[in-house]
């Protein structure tokens, strides 16, 4: 392996860190869109809910996410500090187009991409790990229907349970609920992704000679992965918020509780098996699911193909762009 001055680590280091921001500010919209289109909370204070939880994850769960991030995707015995730097180039770079034009994308799957991108102009296709590849581009589609799927039934579920509630006594109670779903889906967010900056820091190190002969994720770099996502929690993605929350389909307390819940126990059920999906697609097919419990025309399946267009394409543009950052950079080393 080869070894870096400890100078280049650090810039890294801090590049990976100003992802995992950016990662909180554009994502700032699946945890708080729902909460605060259905007026349960303002929007000042809804960010910081999701930002307190999002930090509290960090107590909840291990690194497996973050292990297949950092050794899952790429073969790391290739990994240097010029391919990370370009593939957390294009997914910054796609992350903040995405927001720019309001699009809820996966900043999990621009990482992705980029890494993809540049480990196939550095080392071709044999650097590519296709488990790792596989099994997360699957959940591109599985993670959405997981969540519509069970944002239906559990609408389904709590329509009929609270029949014989008043609408303002269901409405009432469930503003409250919703606090607690929109808690335990910030924590899903947090333990999902910041587990993929954790990744990427933790195989500079590796590659870098400063962890020995052992993959692993030190704590500091757990700490501090969780704290900065937090933060950009707190900036707030605003431009997304309006087409989580309102532009897919009308929700009420009811339905924003619902649709919570069904992308919390998604998103867990993937970090605690080493997968690492995407937080927005996931929401998105929830409230996909609670809206199509009213009928098929309260979802506006327009919108949504908008959104299905950015997911499709974020792997191979971040890629794309990574790569060309990557041969550009190359050229002048």
């Amino acid at each position: 392996m080869d070894s870096y001055p400890l100078i280049s680590v650090i810039v890294i280091i801090f590049i990976a860190l100003v992802f995992d921001f950016i990662n909180g500010f554009h994502d700032a919209a699946n945890s708080i869109a729902t909460v605060v289109s259905t007026r349960v909370l303002k929007p000042q204070y809804a960010v910081m809910w999701a930002a307190l939880f999002n930090f509290v994850a960090v107590f909840f769960i291990g690194a497996q996410v973050a292990k297949t991030v950092g050794t899952g995707i790429v073969n790391p015995i290739i990994v240097d500090n010029l391919l990370i730097f370009s593939a957390l180039g294009g997914a910054i770079i796609w992350n903040l187009v995405t927001w720019w034009l309001g699009l809820p994308s996966s900043s999990s799957h621009a990482l992705i991409g980029g890494l993809i991108g540049t480990g196939l102009v550095k080392g071709g296709m044999k650097v590519l790990v296709w488990k790792g590849i596989i099994k997360t581009a699957s959940f591109i589609i599985l993670s959405p229907l997981i969540g519509l799927t069970l944002g239906l039934i559990l609408m389904t579920l709590t329509l009929n349970s609270s029949r014989y509630f008043s609408v303002a006594a269901a409405g009432s109670m469930f503003r409250k609920f919703q606090l607690f779903s929109a808690a335990i889906f910030s924590i899903s967010h947090g333990m999902n992704d910041a587990q993929k900056t954790m990744g990427i820091i933790a195989v500079v190190l590796f590659s870098s000679g400063y962890l020995g002969s052992t993959f692993y994720i030190p704590y500091w770099v757990e700490f501090s992965c969780y704290l900065v996502i937090a933060l950009g929690t707190m900036s707030g993605g605003w431009r997304i918020v309006k087409t989580m929350g309102t532009k897919i389909t009308k929700l009420q307390p009811m339905g924003g509780f619902c649709a919570e819940t069904a992308a919390a126990i998604s998103i867990i059920g993937a970090s605690v098996a080493g997968i690492p999906v995407s937080t927005t697609h996931t929401i998105t097919g929830a409230i996909m699911g609670v809206g199509a419990t009213k009928r098929l025309t309260a979802v506006r399946w327009g919108i949504a193909g908008n959104i299905i267009w950015a997911w499709v394409l974020t792997i191979p543009i971040s890629g794309s762009i990574a790569a060309a950052i990557y041969l550009a950079l190359a050229a002048f080393s």
